[in-house]
């Protein structure tokens, strides 16, 4: 599979080929519910997989644990019994002030003040229901359990509301303290019954990915609220539509001791939108409606979601690996690719994404949460690359979803080639 693109405003146009190259397949059956948080520690390639704390609706979970070795294809087949547990805040009760729900990380920061290199700021992906996070009056935080549409395992179950938060560590992530909510959306911007028919989420803000750039830690993540106050009456899907999507919002790096409530939304001119407020999706990564894009509350809308951003250091920009949503629940068969040249990242560059161009389609397969890794070579591990950074070569990974499993799995290389065209 080839594929091109091409950054019209760079002085020379610059034209990146990027080729699928089937390998061995790599199963990292480690854990169902996995993610590809991770970062070196010293010599050691750590990543941070699996799911802690309350859930409802699919159980309790205690298996966000990590491994590390000294190459990242090592760590990809490990066996669950390598894997040890951290020490996790514990949830506090519903109208508590502290973790509620289940949690995921999604990107490690890792500061570098510290040159043992053990403070880490994990970002999390947090999920709640109205019963877990029930509204307050008091702060106007929570969900009203009134209305609410329907969750993933049936008519008679809810669906979660998505946030994202940080956690800190300081001895390389075995044990995490919680620092608190950076972003969310309250209960007005909830979509509720009898429009909300996707089987997704109530709203929210979550699949978060993150980079650091200058200052600041830019937070690429899906928008799934209302860009305003939910009214049955006044519903308009449209609006919806234009206000959903792939979203972008910063908190400074010299913020995260302290970051709940720090984050801000990009607006369409700056990042001055608040971390709870309305903030406008990136309009490049958004499906045309007459292409089938739509609101994400509808069953039939197609839209973009879980991005996953690495700095690419052969082709020297930006790369974004998304999933697209073609049906209820998230279901959808491809993976898409965007780039970025803009090496420095401001209010305007960090917007600046190229088209989605198809990466892999597996039509009767779903495939989701995608992204790039290093592939372990002795380049990779000389230059600790991880999945926020690599080089010209790549491992695909992405979560399969059938009737009966889903498992992770690499099936492809790919190679980046870019030439100047005068």
């Amino acid at each position: 599979m080839l594929m091109i693109t091409a950054f019209k405003d760079h002085p020379k146009n610059e034209e990146i080929e990027f080729k699928l190259v089937p390998a061995k397949p790599m199963y990292f059956n480690s854990f169902v519910d996995c993610n590809m948080a991770e970062a070196w520690v010293g010599d050691a390639f750590r990543i941070f997989p699996g799911k802690y704390g309350e859930d409802p609706l699919w159980g309790n979970s205690n298996e966000l644990k990590y491994a590390d070795a000294v190459s990242p294809a090592i760590v990809f087949e490990k066996k669950p019994s390598e894997f040890t547990a951290p020490t996790m805040p514990i949830n506090v009760k519903p109208n508590e002030e502290g973790l509620h729900g289940a949690v995921w990380f999604e990107t490690i920061y890792q500061d570098k003040k510290d040159k043992t290199g053990k403070t880490l700021f994990a970002l999390y992906h947090n999920e709640n229901y109205p019963n877990t996070y029930p509204y307050r009056l008091k702060n106007k935080k929570g969900y009203i359990d009134k209305n609410w549409p329907q969750g993933l395992t049936g008519e008679k179950t809810p669906a979660a509301v998505c946030r994202i938060g940080i956690m800190k560590s300081l001895d390389g992530g075995k044990s995490w303290i919680n620092k608190g909510i950076i972003l969310e959306d309250d209960q007005p911007r909830m979509i509720l019954k009898p429009y909300n028919n996707a089987v997704t989420f109530a709203g929210g803000v979550g699949d978060p990915s993150a980079i650091a750039s200058g200052n600041y830690l830019y937070i690429f993540y899906g928008e799934y609220g209302y860009p305003g106050s939910y009214d049955s009456l006044g519903y308009d899907g449209n609006k919806e539509y234009k206000g959903q999507c792939i979203s972008i919002a910063r908190i400074a790096l010299a913020d995260l001791e302290n970051p709940a409530g720090k984050a801000l939304r990009w607006n369409g001119k700056s990042f001055n939108s608040p971390y709870d407020g309305i903030g406008k999706p990136i309009s490049s990564l958004q499906i045309p409606m007459k292409e089938g894009g739509g609101p994400a509350s509808n069953v039939n809308s197609k839209f973009y979601w879980g991005p996953s951003v690495s700095w690419n250091n052969y082709l020297q920009c930006w790369v974004m690996l998304m999933a697209k949503s073609e049906g209820s629940s998230w279901k959808g068969s491809s993976i898409y690719i965007s780039f970025n040249k803009n090496k420095m990242l401001d209010e305007l560059t960090a917007q600046n994404w190229s088209t989605p161009k198809l990466l892999l389609n597996k039509p009767g397969n779903i495939i989701w949460y995608p992204s790039l890794q290093p592939v372990g070579d002795k380049d990779a591990v000389k230059n600790k690359y991880t999945c926020l950074s690599m080089g010209k070569d790549a491992r695909l990974f992405y979560k399969v979803q059938t009737k009966d499993t889903s498992y992770y799995v690499s099936e492809y290389t790919i190679n980046f080639e870019k030439t100047l065209v005068n």
